[in-house]
């Protein structure tokens, strides 16, 4: 368990660092649009679709690493009236809700990403696919932090036999 949590942690500090790295080239990407455009007079074909891409890439890879901290659907009201045994199944509830759809969203986007796959970007001169293959990998990611999640929340549970007790 413990080589699975290391592997885990990993992986995600791996999305974490990918994740910033797009996000710093897609602002790279929108200022240089703005750049050519105001003070060149010559604006760029290629930057705002880089820019929208790249976005797209970090929202979903963003949403996994939010996952994985705990930031999924709760209802606040319900979640901080209940306690012990109830709460805890309110967790799981929303832990399985949402990895129900994060499995759903991979496989259809695996599907769209599959399907559109012959579709170019004229502007990027690459197929369309691989900015959608974000869904899949965005969701399939955030399904893996809701299960390491929950893996890490029910080894948080398992009361630990201290030798001294007995």
């Amino acid at each position: 368990m413990h080589l699975l949590c290391t592997a885990e942690r990993g992986l995600f500090k791996l999305v974490s660092v990918v994740a910033q790295l797009l996000l710093l080239a897609s602002a790279a990407c929108a200022f240089y649009q703005v750049v050519a455009r105001f003070i060149l007079h010559s604006p760029s074909d290629w930057s705002e679709v880089a820019t929208r891409a790249l976005l797209i890439w970090t929202v979903l890879l963003g949403v996994a690493l939010a996952f994985r901290h705990g930031a999924m659907i709760s209802v606040e009201l319900l979640r901080n009236a209940l306690s012990g045994r109830a709460r805890r199944g309110l967790e799981h509830a929303i832990g399985l809700i949402c990895t129900v759809f994060m499995v759903v969203l991979a496989w259809i986007g695996g599907q769209m990403t599959w399907r559109v796959r012959f579709q170019t970007m004229p502007s990027l001169d690459i197929s369309i696919s691989w900015i959608y293959l974000a869904i899949p990998v965005g969701a399939t990611l955030a399904a893996l932090a809701i299960l390491a999640r929950w893996a890490r929340n029910e080894e948080d549970d398992i009361p630990v036999r201290n030798d001294a007790q007995g």
